[in-house]
C-alpha cells in the first residue's frame, strides 16, 4: 500500500474496541502492516503459511483476517470505501440502482464436499458467486454458494439482505437467469424492480449489454486476484471475505489515483 492510499483509507478503517474503550488490549501490529499482509496473499494467491518474512508471522495475520471477517468489519471497511468513492464520482453515497450476477469458479481439494457442488452450464465443479454492483461497479452484496446453487434460488437470500442493507434501491437489473416468479416477488415483498436485460434473437456473438456489462466487468475484476481464480477456502464466509478484499484493494487505489481535474 502506498503512502497515498494509507492516507486515503486511514481515517475509514473500523475503530479498535480498546481504543473507545470497551475491552481488549492494544494490537502488537499496526493495521497498514497487516492489510498490506492480506492484499498480499489475495493479490498473489500463496498459502497463509507462506506469508513472506517481510509481513509479520501468518498465525498473527491469520487471526487479525478471522477477526475481522467473524466481526463484520471487513464488509464495514469496504462499505467505507464505497461510500468514498462514491461521493468522489460525484454520486451519492447510497446507491439507488443495481445490477445482480453469478460466477462459477472451479473448487481446489480444500473445499469440503458439503459446500461444493457441479454446475451443469458452465460444466464446472466447485463454487458460484453470486454479486450484486452498483453502477459503477463497486460491490453492495455477496454470497458464496455451492455451484449447482441455481441463480434464482440464491438471488432470494441476497437480494433480502440487499434490501436490508441498502434502503435506497429502487431498481435491480439483471439476465436472463432472473426471469419468473422471482421478478413478482421482488416488486410485492422488497418494493424495487427487477428488470430483466435479455439478448433479442438477431444478436450473434459477443455483445455488450446495457447495463449487464457493469457487473461482469465486477466479475473480471475479481479475477485479478489470483487467490479468486479458484476457490480455495473450506469456508464460503472466508470465500466471501477475499472477495471483499480484492475489492477493498481496487477502491483504495482508485482513491489515492488524483482526478481528470488534478483534484484528489
Amino acid at each position: 500500500m502506498t503512502d497515498e492510499e494509507w492516507t486515503a483509507v486511514r481515517s475509514l478503517l473500523p475503530t479498535p474496541a480498546w481504543l473507545e474503550g470497551r475491552g481488549g488490549q492494544p494490537e502488537g501490529y499496526c493495521h497498514r502492516q497487516m492489510l498490506d499482509a492480506i492484499r498480499y496473499l489475495v493479490a498473489g494467491g500463496i498459502a497463509w503459511r507462506s506469508m513472506p518474512v517481510d509481513f509479520p508471522a501468518w498465525d498473527r495475520v491469520y487471526a487479525f483476517f478471522r477477526r475481522w471477517r467473524e466481526h463484520g468489519l471487513i464488509a464495514e471497511f469496504q462499505d467505507r470505501l464505497r461510500a468514498r468513492v462514491r461521493e468522489r464520482e460525484g454520486r451519492e453515497a447510497e446507491p439507488t440502482a443495481g445490477i445482480i450476477d453469478a460466477q462459477s469458479v472451479k473448487g481446489a481439494a480444500s473445499v469440503p464436499a458439503v459446500s461444493r457442488g457441479y454446475d451443469g452450464g458452465k460444466k464446472i465443479n466447485g463454487r458460484k458467486r453470486h454479486i450484486v454492483t452498483d453502477c459503477l461497479g463497486l460491490l453492495l452484496v455477496v454470497a458464496v454458494t455451492a455451484a449447482n446453487v441455481g441463480d434464482r434460488e440464491a438471488a432470494v437470500p441476497l437480494l433480502l439482505r440487499l434490501r436490508r442493507l441498502h434502503r435506497e434501491i429502487t431498481l435491480v437489473w439483471a439476465d436472463g437467469g432472473y426471469t419468473g416468479s422471482i421478478v413478482d416477488w421482488c416488486r410485492q415483498r422488497l418494493a424495487f424492480a427487477l428488470e430483466v436485460v435479455k439478448r433479442t434473437d438477431d444478436m450473434e456473438g459477443f455483445v455488450v449489454l446495457p447495463r449487464r456489462w457493469v457487473v461482469e466487468r465486477t466479475l473480471a475484476w475479481l479475477m485479478h486476484s489470483r487467490r479468486l481464480c479458484r476457490d480455495y477456502e473450506t469456508l464460503t464466509a472466508t470465500s466471501e471475505a477475499m472477495i471483499l478484499f480484492s475489492m477493498i484493494t481496487r477502491m483504495s487505489r482508485r482513491l489515492a489515483r488524483p482526478r481528470a481535474d488534478g483534484r484528489h
